[in-house]
């Protein structure tokens, strides 16, 4: 099997919202575009965000629903970007850890994204990779 593209598909109820959320306030940039579905450049992955049309889900309140997954963006300065987006009014929720910083915050649609730092990420790859030899 040759795989020639990876992507996300990101099934959302508030359509229009979340197209101004990831393009104005995450900075994506729109490969195409029509009525039901926008795919993003995900750098080096797309992220397709489709309106959700799943009965199930469509009818499901809000209060019920939860977050299975998250979007994950590895990045050099996490708080700089946490402080940028809350200027911008996103509601972000800052934190160090011994394994790295990460910043998560939300899109219009409740789906959890995260920026997280690149650097401790590096080491631990390069880490597993010394113990695993």
């Amino acid at each position: 099997m040759k795989i020639k593209r990876t992507g996300l598909i990101l099934y959302v109820k508030k359509y229009e919202e979340s197209i101004v959320f990831y393009e104005t306030i995450l900075g994506l940039t729109i490969l195409f575009k029509n009525d039901e579905l926008t795919c993003f450049d995900l750098y080096g992955t797309y992220l397709m965000v489709e309106k959700e049309d799943r009965e199930d889900y469509l009818i499901m309140d809000e209060m019920n629903a939860k977050t299975f997954s998250c979007i994950r963006m590895n990045v050099d300065n996490v708080q700089n970007l946490a402080n940028d987006l809350k200027k911008k009014g996103v509601a972000v929720d800052y934190q160090e850890h011994h394994w790295g910083k990460v910043a998560k915050f939300y899109d219009p649609d409740r789906n959890l994204i995260a920026f997280k730092d690149e650097e401790t990420f590096t080491k631990q790859i390069e880490e597993y990779t010394l113990k695993s030899k």
